[in-house]
């Protein structure tokens, strides 16, 4: 069974949204982040090089949420997905990407899966 790396709370501000408007002006997005990821290698190494560095997926994270722009959280989650997986250590990984406080008071939030094939 893979272990599980995650990033939660991850605080970023971009420009999606479906609505008139709602790309107009930054927006916060908050994510959560899964990988499932072999580290036993860097269990009885204690080197960053053994395990996926989870400060470089966050920086990659708001990066892409702040320069890209999407209509749907669908999308933005897809582009997030694509960027985790190409590291050939992550198996598999999920994001959850919720817009606080959107539709009076609620939080709308979708959550995505990809898994490697075979």
């Amino acid at each position: 069974m893979p272990d599980v790396i995650q990033i939660r709370d991850i605080r970023a501000f971009g420009r999606h949204g479906a609505l008139p408007g709602e790309r107009e002006h930054l927006q916060p997005f908050d994510l959560d982040v899964e990988l499932e990821v072999d580290v036993a290698q860097a269990r009885s190494s204690d080197k960053l090089e053994h395990t996926v560095d989870y400060a470089a997926v966050h920086a990659r994270i708001v990066r892409l949420v702040s320069e890209r722009s999407f209509l749907l959280l669908e999308k933005l989650g897809d582009a997030i997905l694509a960027d985790l997986m190409r590291d050939e250590r992550v198996l598999g990984a999920s994001v959850t990407i919720a817009k606080p406080k959107l539709l009076a008071g609620a939080t709308p939030a979708v959550r995505l899966q990809s898994r490697r094939r075979g």
